[in-house]
């Protein structure tokens, strides 16, 4: 008996460790958005905002510029926010859970809804022939590549859009918009009861994506992609992914800014200024926001404030309160609601 238990906590502590060394490869992996290859070109793109601040200020003031690079980079009024630093602690923390999540659940909901769309009773077949010419197959493939990736950002959109109107999800997703400064671990800053609603809602919408199109061509395409990642998240990544969460102000000029999102989008999006409360949902394309509403960029960062409000005072100060004060917050939510219902009851 004693063996057997033996046995069981070896094997979860392998695991856990196993998942552990997955974590600390990250920077050597493309699929993960702090690969070595974004953060240098993130490193890059910000190092030519610096260049251009420098000759804005330059111009406008009689003394130098004198700021360094680094300390451009690493400002200290980031790395001396406790914040910052919860966010390291808890990534090494929750990422163990994370890399469950989407490493097995994400494949195991797409591959279902696709078996349910087609009636298939196995998994998703990972290549058919084409039938027609090599021009057909580059051109079907690139319209598919771009299609899905749209109708999956398109999804994304909706459902974050609802983790910032359903009180319930709020809860949860308050989790990351609790970050105080930003910088590109914060992006992991995620409750996994977040992690499980937006793998279930992109794992349905890939898996009905590849199933429509499954069944009206009997084919499934294999995207274009670098390193063994699509073609257009690879460059997505490329184009300053790191810089969503980071101090660093980059917005795409004119109408670039609505077709492809800029770090500066996405900086709109945690500011806490009323302008800015509940605006640039998507993640990829921007043309979301400007269907529905949602969109706002201006040309400056002078009001951006990160965090929930600027007089909110953060609750979440430790890796135990990230994940489980929702949990607290929700149940007070019901019994409040439960409350009001029996106030109107006859």
């Amino acid at each position: 008996m004693f063996d057997s238990i033996l046995n069981i906590l070896n094997e979860i502590t392998a695991a856990i460790a196993s998942l552990f060394l997955g974590v600390l490869q990250y920077p050597f992996s493309p699929e993960q958005r702090i690969f070595w290859l974004y953060l240098l070109s993130s490193i890059f793109l910000a190092y030519l905002v610096y260049r251009q601040n420098r000759r804005n200020e330059d111009q406008d003031q009689d003394t130098p510029y004198t700021k360094s690079f680094f300390n451009f980079l690493f400002p200290r009024d980031v790395w001396e926010n406790p914040s910052a630093w919860l966010d390291i602690r808890y990534f090494f923390f929750h990422q163990t859970v994370r890399l469950l999540i989407y490493g097995v659940l994400l494949t195991e909901v797409m591959t279902f809804m696709f078996n349910l769309f087609t009636g298939g009773a196995g998994v998703i077949p990972e290549s058919m022939a084409f039938p027609e010419t090599d021009l057909a197959h580059t051109l079907f493939v690139t319209l598919y590549m771009l299609l899905l990736i749209a109708f999956v950002d398109f999804v994304s959109f909706g459902i974050h859009y609802l983790q910032h109107k359903v009180p319930f999800l709020w809860e949860f997703h308050k989790v990351h918009h609790s970050l105080e400064v930003m910088h590109p671990i914060s992006n992991y800053r995620e409750h996994p009861v977040d992690n499980l609603f937006y793998m279930t809602g992109t794992g349905t919408a890939y898996g009905l994506f590849l199933g429509v199109v499954y069944l009206l061509f009997g084919y499934l395409p294999t995207m274009p992609q670098i390193l063994g990642v699509p073609l257009v998240a690879f460059a997505f990544n490329m184009l300053g992914y790191n810089l969503r969460h980071s101090h660093i102000w980059l917005r795409w000029p004119g109408n670039w800014a609505k077709a492809f999102a800029s770090p500066a989008h996405h900086h709109i999006h945690h500011s806490c200024h009323p302008d800015h409360i509940d605006k640039n949902f998507a993640f990829i394309f921007p043309v979301w926001d400007v269907l529905f509403k949602t969109y706002h960029l201006p040309e400056t960062n002078k009001d951006v404030h990160f965090g929930i409000s600027k007089t909110y005072v953060s609750e979440y100060k430790s890796i135990l309160a990230l994940y489980f004060l929702p949990f607290i917050k929700v149940t007070n939510l019901h019994k409040k609601i439960a409350g009001n219902s029996k106030k109107t009851l006859p």
